[in-house]
Parts: C-alpha cells; sequence; structure tokens
C-alpha cells in the first residue's frame, strides 16, 4: 500500500549520516512530536521507532534508502515500521519552499517529515523484502567504479602515445582493450622497444592471445614505426610508463569481466531479470541498472511518469510569444537515462527499433535526437513490460 492511502500518527525524517543522522517526527497537524540528532545506531533507532510507535501508526521518510541509510531502513522493517523514500533532488525543490537559506541537518529533516505529511505523492516506496536489489547494486556500484578507471587509463595510454609516437598510436588506439595489444606494450613498452624487439617476437607474442589478428596487429606496429624516424623528448619516461599502465588495464579488464559475471549471476536471481533482459539492447548491465533505479515500475502512475523521471520526455517551454515548443530534458535520473539510450544504441540491429530510428532521421533528427526518440519509445514498452510482468514481443509486421 503506498504511503498516500493509509493514515499515519506521525512522520518521521531522517536526515541520514555517515556518524549520525537527524530525526523531526511530526503528527498530523504538523507538530513537532521529536527533533533531535540521533546516533547511526542499532538500538538508538529501535528506541526512537518504538517511541513513535506509541502515538499511532508511524511512516519513516529517508533521503537515501541504500549506502549510509541502509541501517535505519533495515531497524524501520525489522520493527514493523513502514519506510519509504524522497528523492534528493525532489527534497531540494521543496525545500526552496520553505523560508530561509540555510543548509542544515535539522532543517532537511524538518522538510522531509513535512513532504511525507503534505506531499504524499512525492515519496518513493522502498521495496520490501528485495535482498537481491541490494547485493546488485554494490557489484554495480563497483562496476560502474571500474568502468571509469578503465576509461582514465585508456585515455592516459592514448595521450601518452599521441605525445611521442603519433603514428603508433593510430594504430593502436582502437585496439587498446586486445590482449595481444596489452601483452605487446607490457613486455616491450613504446615505440623504442616495439622496434627492438623485432617482427618475430613480436608475432610471438601476439599469436597466442590473437590467432586470427596478430598478422594485421603486428603489421599495423611495424607499419606506424617505420613513419617516424626521430624520438620525441619524454619517450624515455614513457617507455617506462607505459608497461605499467599496460598491466593495470588489463588487471582493471578482467575485474570488469569477473563483475560482469557477478552482475548476470545476481540479475537472473531477480524475477524480473527475464522480462527485462527479452527486450532487445538490454544487456546484464543496462538490465541491472534499470532494475536498480525503477524496480518493479508501480511507482509510476504511468509511462509519461516513468519517461520523466529518466530524462527522456521533451519539456515543453512557453512564455507569451517569445519562447514556444519543447526541448530536451536537462533533468532527470541520469544513470537511468544512460541505461536507456545505451540500450537503445545496441538495440539499433533491431528491426523494428532500426526503422523507427531511420524514420526519425528521415524527418531531419540528428543522430542524439532520434536516439533520444528511440529510447522514449521503448520506455513505454518497458513500463508495460514491468507493469504486466510479461517478455518482449516483437511486434507484427500490420502492426508495425
Amino acid at each position: 500500500m503506498a504511503p498516500a492511502d493509509r493514515g499515519y500518527a506521525i512522520f518521521v525524517g531522517l536526515d541520514v549520516g555517515k556518524g549520525e543522522h537527524h530525526a523531526t517526527a511530526l503528527d498530523p497537524d504538523g507538530k513537532r512530536v521529536h527533533d533531535r540528532p540521533l546516533p547511526q545506531d542499532e538500538d538508538a533507532l529501535r528506541s526512537l521507532f518504538a517511541s513513535m510507535a506509541e502515538h499511532g501508526e508511524v511512516l519513516v521518510v529517508v533521503d537515501q534508502p541504500a549506502s549510509i541509510g541502509a541501517l535505519p531502513v533495515a531497524v524501520a522493517r525489522d520493527v514493523g515500521v513502514d519506510v519509504a523514500y524522497l528523492p534528493g533532488l525532489a527534497m531540494r525543490r521543496i525545500a526552496d519552499l520553505h523560508p530561509g537559506a540555510a543548509k542544515t541537518d535539522a532543517r532537511d529533516a524538518y522538510v522531509i517529515a513535512e513532504a511525507a505529511r503534505t506531499l504524499p505523492h512525492a515519496l518513493r516506496r522502498v521495496d520490501t523484502g528485495d535482498e537481491a536489489l541490494a547485493d546488485l547494486e554494490v557489484i554495480v556500484g563497483f562496476d560502474d567504479d571500474l568502468a571509469a578507471e578503465v576509461t582514465r587509463v585508456t585515455n592516459r595510454i592514448h595521450g601518452l602515445l599521441t605525445q611521442i609516437h603519433p603514428a603508433l598510436e593510430r594504430a593502436l588506439g582502437s585496439r587498446l582493450h586486445h590482449k595481444a595489444v596489452l601483452e605487446l606494450l607490457s613486455r616491450f613498452g613504446g615505440p623504442t622497444g616495439l622496434r627492438a624487439a623485432g617482427r618475430r617476437r613480436l608475432t610471438a607474442v601476439a599469436k597466442p592471445r590473437a590467432p586470427r589478428a596478430h598478422g594485421a596487429i603486428v603489421e599495423s606496429i611495424m607499419t606506424a614505426l617505420d613513419q617516424q624516424s626521430v624520438t620525441v623528448p619524454g619517450t624515455k619516461a614513457a617507455e617506462l610508463v607505459l608497461p605499467q599502465l599496460a598491466n593495470q588495464l588489463a588487471s582493471l579488464l578482467e575485474q570488469r569481466a569477473q563483475a560482469a559475471a557477478q552482475v548476470e549471476e545476481m540479475l537472473d536471481a531477480h524475477p524480473l531479470s527475464q522480462v527485462l533482459t527479452s527486450m532487445p539492447g538490454i544487456g546484464a548491465r543496462t538490465g541491472a541498472r534499470i532494475l536498480l533505479e525503477v524496480g518493479d515500475g508501480s511507482s509510476f502512475p504511468t509511462p509519461g511518469h516513468l519517461a520523466a523521471y529518466a530524462g527522456l520526455a521533451p519539456t515543453t517551454r512557453r512564455s507569451g510569444s517569445s519562447i514556444r515548443g519543447e526541448h530536451p530534458a536537462r533533468g532527470g535520473n541520469k544513470n537511468l537515462k544512460r541505461a536507456m539510450f545505451l540500450a537503445a544504441f545496441a538495440a539499433l540491429s533491431d528491426p523494428t527499433s532500426r526503422t523507427y530510428y531511420d524514420r526519425k532521421r528521415a524527418q531531419g533528427k540528428k543522430h542524439n535526437a532520434a536516439m533520444i526518440c528511440l529510447a522514449r519509445r521503448r520506455c513505454d514498452v518497458i513500463y508495460a513490460m514491468l507493469r504486466d510482468g510479461t517478455t518482449y514481443q516483437a511486434p507484427t509486421p500490420a502492426a508495425a
């Protein structure tokens, strides 16, 4: 049952913190029943919830249901208290409606409690009994961190190669994540080491890791080395750094592969896994991210609400006769928007998605605009799939 459907005697707003929270409790008339700091401690949380329960049914609202807010949520569930959360963006907008410009824990806790009392539609449900999502969130977050590190190290290698030998960077730039290329950089470093190794040694190292492509890789390296005879300042240091960066990148890619396997295993255990991954373009990573951000979709009344939350619904700007029309949304859940966009891009090999994309391009839209249109259309389908618990069904030619 949603928070708006029940009559609560106490609304507890928790502004969660690393070592200490701030709790503000209001009754239905807005009177403060409790307003003081609260330690990040199970006994203190149980004591607060028990004392508030003496007034009647209690609703606890947090601003972060995961990470530092996980313990209050778990304790509230254990003592039988309902829990909801107020998204950070909604909280900040609601806070702007209250007098004063101070940013304190006490004020934030009051804003959360007041929003729970007067704006129940702004709350989101904290799914109960879904430990699989909590585990999945940890692994997906770790995988996101690894992806950022992979990008950083890859860019560092690109930068070094461009600095000391642009032709070699052009030859290897698109293959930096290949095991054979990383092994060559790890063993021989940059252009000096690769030139000294010679074609035969390069082939011996690359062939076991690229049985089919080793010839093309080695040939592109030798061709690039022949295009530059001068030694650029900084080459000696780069020869020392490149093997370390290559080893680091290889390790990060291996960790990402392991994380992807763990994500897929955890995702398979969720009942909605088969529903999401049945749609073209949605794999383990994007499916996990969509599931973490949306859940079962029941907190969104319509597909339009889900699209707006994902930042895929265009916003109307109208002011007299000077500003008119609809523009791409700049807000929304960035993680969800990125997952929807990547899934739409991966679905371009699907005939239905490709036809829709081509139609938008024919209407004069640029690539990104057409991709957002495709992601928005797919958002409606995902909403219906989650709502009905049904897998993706490709439209018939007549329906398309």
